[in-house]
């Protein structure tokens, strides 16, 4: 009867089990739709493949833990960055999205080994720099350290006598002040979110107002079609002795002055303002506002923003533009400019109706220095704000 070999054992000793880490998934995801989703999925991807790095590298009694909530926190990040309807609600997506992107780097700065960490203090200097003011104690602690480690070396050695404590190296300081350098970035973190969220406010306020404009337009533009009388857009001059009812599309010249001349004027306004004289006053009105908004071009800047503020300053202006011409000749046919109390034809009625058009952007040219502030805060909170231009 034979037997088998039996292997000889070995003096490997067994490798301990390594704790979890956080799942990596086969894709990035996409492509998408927008510009901001794809930049999300690509830093969700990043961090997911650096934590799975640093926790099989460097595991320790807190990696499963922190391996799943990492995982966690990925994971909703890049189901934000998902649409999973036609019309998603874009601002909390960005917001959520971004939020756990920052929890996982903070996490991750939380556990990596010093040497990534020391790697990583120009980004988060930088960081630091953006978003929290010069004022800020946090900053001001995390740049005093980064002082301190720029002047020590690694291999640094020389201290007191014997028995004394031996001053740290950049790494060893490193790892004694993590604590405070991912409370500096985290701080950053949130100011940056928070700067988001100001900038989603202005573009709901400027979104509202636009619809609420667009709103006032054609329900002016509807009463001028139901009742042309209501707020018609005429002037009587007078031509050669005799008065003229001038509307925008149509103009009625009186017989000689009678007896009841002031009733003569009036049933001639009734009968020469048209249906849609209100309606062609404002598409004058938007067309000059238009010209406007592409001349204004050259102050807008672009922006990173995954809010599109440029293109809702833009729309401020067209439905702005409509209601200024309407109310811009309704104060010149109430004797409200000295001056300009009649004009002579409908000629000019549509000329200053582009005049009124154009002159929205007195109004806006407020709205768009104010939106120019939002973005530079965004972009740095040391960073003031330009001055307004005249």
């Amino acid at each position: 009867m034979t037997t088998k070999d039996t292997p000889a054992p070995t003096d490997r000793p067994e490798p301990p089990p390594r704790e979890p880490s956080v799942t990596m998934t086969a894709e990035v995801g996409g492509p998408v739709s927008r510009s901001w989703c794809e930049g999300t999925l690509t830093r969700t991807k990043e961090l997911e493949v650096l934590s799975h790095r640093i926790m099989g590298n460097h595991p320790d009694g807190r990696s499963g833990d922190l391996a799943k909530a990492i995982a966690q926190l990925l994971g909703a990040a890049r189901e934000a960055a998902t649409p999973r309807g036609r019309f998603p609600p874009r601002s909390s997506m960005v917001q959520r999205a971004l939020g756990n992107l920052d929890a996982a780097e903070a996490q991750l700065l939380n556990v990596a080994p010093v040497q990534y960490l020391f790697g990583q203090l120009p980004s988060l200097l930088n960081h630091v720099r953006r978003h929290l003011v010069a004022s800020d104690p946090r900053r001001q602690e995390f740049e005093r350290i980064v002082q301190e480690v720029g002047r020590r070396k690694r291999d640094e050695r020389a201290g007191p006598e014997d028995g004394a404590r031996r001053p740290l190296d950049k790494l060893e300081l490193l790892e004694e002040e993590r604590g405070k350098i991912v409370t500096a970035v985290g701080g950053a973190s949130s100011a940056a979110l928070r700067e988001q969220l100001r900038v989603s406010s202005f573009r709901t306020v400027l979104v509202a107002t636009t619809i609420v404009l667009f709103l006032i337009g054609v329900g002016i533009a509807v009463l001028g079609m139901v009742n042309p009388a209501v707020l018609p857009l005429c002037f009587a001059p007078e031509r050669e002795g005799r008065t003229v009812v001038v509307c925008p599309t149509a103009e009625t010249m009186l017989p000689l002055a009678g007896e009841s001349a002031v009733l003569d004027v009036d049933a001639a306004v009734l009968q020469t303002a048209a249906r849609h004289d209100l309606f062609i006053v404002e598409l004058i009105g938007l067309t000059a506002a238009s010209v406007a908004a592409a001349g204004a071009l050259h102050q807008i800047r672009g922006s990173s923003e995954p809010y599109g503020l440029p293109v809702a300053l833009a729309a401020l202006k067209l439905p702005t533009g409509a209601v200024t011409a309407v109310l811009g000749l309704l104060l010149m046919r109430g004797e409200f400019i000295p001056g300009l109390t009649a004009l002579d034809t409908s000629a000019q009625i549509i000329a200053w109706a582009v005049v009124f058009g154009y002159a929205q952007q007195l109004f806006t040219r407020l709205v768009d220095q104010q939106a120019h502030t939002v973005l530079d805060r965004v972009r740095g909170a040391d960073k003031q704000p330009e001055p307004k231009r005249s």
